[in-house]
């Protein structure tokens, strides 16, 4: 394991214990709150306020002493696929990129795109983005699957109401303490010429890169950095995620594999669904976590799902 990877964990240690140790403050600190209130010293609302920040910071707690396994602390890499259905689904696309991105601002998490291709309209045709901050895969980890969404479309001149379908995939973020073993003879690494917009510098040379694993068939690519060796990079990252995700799934021992667990972007398969019309409501199919407030959602109020999905799967005992 190499010293970066070392003070990592350190550093993760060391603010456990400053959250724990801070836990015991706000206890005490609430106690005393308690004792001002009753003797009409303090306000129901200043109490309320506190007893309120308490109540985060314990819901936070809760939830990364869920995330106990070794992956879900590593950063996470997402990739957006959209379904059947052109501008539409593709617009869903860049809803979606949109919302994870709200959600990782407001978690204090870096955000940073690793390929990326606009539709032909609107929208986004594929995109894969990473999200580094304190476990950032084991929560992002919950959005795995379809996506449904209903609404009037406004590419429609009849106005009338659409079902569009997208797919996330998340996977963890490979770092230097996590060793893959790739085998150079294995790889088939492509150049080509990255589908920017025009004029750029990006479509003037064959900068952009796909690597396959031959074994495994998994692929990456990435054309959004302007030097194939850059790009090169990047995939290389990419590659090696989707293949520890796959070494993930093996220790588990489930049935199937990931590519047999990416179902068919279609009805029926959706894990969560958001409805802007004829009514407003997101509602997790797995959990039956839902919610009227859509805007919330798209805005990246996530945590409320992710957290009723973490202790689904802890009852479920995955």
């Amino acid at each position: 394991m190499r010293a970066s990877a070392i003070l990592k964990k350190i550093s993760r240690i060391e603010k456990e214990i400053e959250t724990w140790n801070g836990i015991d403050g706000n206890q005490n600190d609430l106690e005393v709150l308690f004792e001002f209130y009753n003797e009409g010293e303090i306000s129901s609302k200043d109490l309320y306020f506190e007893v309120n920040k308490y109540k985060n910071v314990i819901e936070d707690l809760e939830l990364k002493m869920i995330l106990g396994k070794e992956e879900d602390s590593q950063d996470a890499i997402i990739t957006i696929h959209p379904g059947a259905g052109g501008t539409e689904s593709q617009d869903w696309v860049q809803m979606l990129y949109r919302m994870y991105g709200r959600w990782a601002e407001q978690k204090g998490f870096e955000f940073s795109i690793i390929d990326f291709q606009a539709g032909d309209e609107a929208g986004i045709k594929d995109v894969t983005f990473e999200i580094k901050g304190e476990y950032a895969y084991g929560l992002a980890k919950a959005e795995f699957g379809v996506h449904r969404m209903v609404r009037i479309s406004p590419f429609d001149s009849n106005s009338r109401r659409h079902t569009s379908f997208a797919s996330v995939y998340i996977y963890p973020s490979v770092d230097e303490s996590i060793e893959i073993d790739i085998n150079q003879s294995d790889l088939r690494i492509d150049t080509y010429r990255a589908s920017g917009a025009g004029g750029q510098h990006v479509n003037k040379t064959d900068s952009a890169v796909r690597i396959t694993h031959i074994p495994s068939g998994v692929v990456a690519q990435c054309q959004n950095e302007r030097s194939q060796h850059k790009n090169k990079n990047q995939a290389m990252k990419l590659l090696k995620a989707r293949l520890y995700q796959l070494e993930i799934e093996k220790e588990k021992e489930k049935q199937k594999n990931l590519e047999d667990k990416k179902k068919d972007i279609a009805w029926g398969s959706q894990i969560r669904s958001y409805v802007f019309h004829p009514y407003n409501l997101v509602k997790d199919h797995r959990t039956k976590e839902e919610t009227g407030n859509i805007q919330a959602v798209m805005d990246g109020n996530l945590d409320p799902f992710i957290k009723s999905y973490l202790l689904y799967q802890m009852k479920q005992g995955v």
